[in-house]
Parts: C-alpha cells; sequence; structure tokens
C-alpha cells in the first residue's frame, strides 16, 4: 500500500463542538481500484477531490453501495472499531446483490486500521463523540451501455462526529410510498435506496416530522424500519422489531441491542407487528417508548408519530429501555465496561 501524508494537518481549523455531521472530514483517505478483474493502486492520500467519467457507470445505472462504521476513543486514548467484521460482510453482500466485486478482506482491514492510525487526532474521547467510517464502491468504468460495469473503486473517507439528530424527533407512518419491496435490494446499503427515501422525507418534514416509518410495500399494514434506523416498540413488557427481510436492512447496532436487552432479561420478540397494532397500543396506553437504532443514531427515542390525519405523543418513561440499552451499548463501545461479546477491536 502506498501511503502519502498531508503536509499541514487541516485538524486546527475544525471546531469539534460544532459538527454538522457528514460535512467535515478528516486529512486522510483510502482508494483502490479494480481493473481487468483485480484490485490495484492500494493507497492513503490525503482527502482529495477524485477525477472520474461523466460517462462512470456509477451516475447512469447506480451501482454503488455503502457502509457505516464508527471508531471510538477510550479516555486511555486507545481507539476501538465496533463490529468491523459486520460491516464488511455486509458490504461484500451489497456487492454482491449489485453485481460489483468483493473487496479483499486483507486490504480492507489494512487500509482501514493504518487510515485510523494516521488520523487518530481527528478521533476524540468522550461520550457523543466518534469517527464516522463510510466505506464505498462505486462503478468507475466509463460507458453507458447498461450493463454490470468491468471496473470499480473502492474508496474510505471519515468525519469526526457528535449527535447525528439534534432537538426532539416524530416520525411519520408511510402508507403511499415505499421504502424498498420483496426481491428487492432494500437489504442492501445500496445508494439508490436512499435517493428514493429523500422525496417523501421531504413531504413528511413539511408536516412537521423528522422521519419515515416505511411500511411493506404490499399492503402498507407491517411496519418495516425507519428512513436511517432499524425501529423498537415496547408495547406492555415486551420489546417488539420487525425481522430482517430483503426488504430491511440488517442493522448491526438492532442486532446488538436484541443481544444486550436479552441478556438485561428484556423480552424480546423479533416478528411482523401490524401498524393497526401499534395504533391500539397507542390508544390503549400500552405503548411506551418507541426508539430507532443505527451506526449514525446508535440508539434514538421517538417521542411521538403520526398516522394518517392522527397524530400520537408517546409518554415520558422512567426507566427507559432505550437509555439503558443505550448506555451498556456506549459502555461496550468506550471501553468503559467490559465486551462480554468479542465485539470490539483496537486499532
Amino acid at each position: 500500500m502506498k501511503i502519502e501524508k498531508i503536509k499541514e494537518s487541516r485538524i486546527n481549523t475544525v471546531d469539534f463542538k460544532n459538527l454538522d455531521f457528514g460535512g467535515v472530514f478528516t486529512d486522510h483517505m483510502y482508494s483502490c481500484d479494480f481493473i481487468d478483474g483485480e484490485w490495484i493502486n492500494s493507497e492513503i492520500t490525503p482527502y482529495k477531490p477524485i477525477t472520474v467519467s461523466p460517462s462512470s457507470r456509477v451516475f447512469h445505472y447506480g451501482q454503488a453501495c455503502f457502509e457505516g462504521m464508527k471508531a471510538f476513543k477510550d479516555n486511555n486514548g486507545k481507539t476501538w472499531l465496533f463490529r468491523p467484521i459486520d460491516n464488511y460482510e455486509r458490504i461484500t453482500k451489497s456487492s454482491k446483490r449489485l453485481a460489483m466485486p468483493e473487496f479483499p478482506k486483507d486490504l480492507f482491514f489494512n487500509a482501514l486500521h493504518n487510515l485510523l492510525k494516521i488520523d487518530a487526532d481527528w478521533i476524540k474521547p468522550g461520550f457523543g463523540n466518534s469517527l464516522y467510517i463510510r466505506p464505498f464502491i462505486f462503478a468507475s468504468e466509463g460507458s453507458i451501455n447498461a450493463t454490470e460495469a468491468k471496473e470499480y473503486k473502492f474508496m474510505i473517507i471519515c468525519a469526526p462526529a457528535s449527535s447525528y439528530y439534534s432537538g426532539e424527533v416524530r416520525v411519520k407512518i408511510e402508507k403511499s410510498f415505499s421504502r424498498a419491496a420483496k426481491g428487492g435490494v432494500g437489504y442492501a446499503k445500496a445508494a439508490g435506496n436512499y435517493a428514493a427515501q429523500f422525496y417523501p422525507t421531504i413531504l413528511a418534514k413539511s408536516e412537521g416530522y423528522q422521519q419515515i416509518i416505511w411500511t411493506d410495500s404490499s399492503t402498507h399494514e407491517y411496519i418495516e424500519e425507519a428512513g436511517t434506523m432499524n425501529l423498537f416498540f415496547r408495547i406492555g413488557d415486551k420489546l417488539i422489531t420487525a425481522p430482517t427481510s430483503d426488504s430491511i436492512l440488517d442493522g448491526i447496532t438492532r442486532k446488538s441491542l436484541i443481544q444486550i436487552a436479552r441478556d438485561e432479561n428484556i423480552d424480546v420478540e423479533i416478528r411482523p407487528l401490524l401498524v393497526s397494532e401499534l395504533i391500539d397500543a397507542a390508544n390503549n396506553g400500552s405503548l411506551f417508548e418507541i426508539f430507532g437504532s443505527g451506526t449514525a443514531v446508535v440508539v434514538l427515542p421517538i417521542l411521538g408519530f403520526g398516522y394518517e390525519n392522527n397524530k400520537y405523543e408517546l409518554p415520558k418513561k422512567e426507566n427507559s429501555w432505550a437509555n439503558l440499552l443505550k448506555n451498556k451499548l456506549n459502555n461496550i463501545q468506550y471501553n468503559v465496561s467490559k465486551d462480554p461479546y468479542g465485539w470490539t477491536i483496537e486499532v
């Protein structure tokens, strides 16, 4: 691997107390090219624009997928990755679904570790602070022939992060638009999945909501996930989350919370949840919490939701399961408490 370091870091120009999520990037980036059936030109360089052809197939046919990862710094200055093998396996699965070549595991982790060591000062300690890591792959070949590309570029860029959402969050249950369908690419972190949800989300925001709860594409009767999160519902003494499928992303934070919740003796049900069941629970007072989970948001309490022309507010709950699970997860991620699951890897 070739490594070219920046001459002068930009870190002193950054206000780490007022970060716009995903708007500030570290000094370096990683790139590698797939040409003639092999991965070549593996290198770390200063963060900079790249040059691609206007006929690159990514622009015309959408062959692109990505991952979202985080690195955390503990109070002793050590840097930790959280479940990076799961991220690697998921981007490999996404790439396969989009007919893109698998990026080698040894190159992936070598690039990741070197990049994080070089830009270690960008990772700040303290709960809420992290380094968001974005590996991605796209079709770089210049051709507008509507077939899979023969050339690709794999990259990793990093952004210092604090909170993803600020303020109170309320969501709208969508019954017209769909994020994904059975047999489609909903389980993959395909770039187009996110582009397709922007317009419905804009409409929801115009009604005073911050996000959408997506329902199944066939009937719009079953809860699936939110735009940037998997979802959990505390109904009575149970914690309910939808099963993963080919239309629901297999969230890494989601499955971590399921494990922690079960170890805390919380009754977790992984099953389809009807919108009507959620409405009934809201009306009869048995709906206590809704929260989202994801790499960017970690655990995000949702204070209310809307469906059709009705709005529902959730009660303020002491001994919140969302807070319990978030604290347990954060303590593992920041190396405050022992990791009994082997999820964290020191850089």
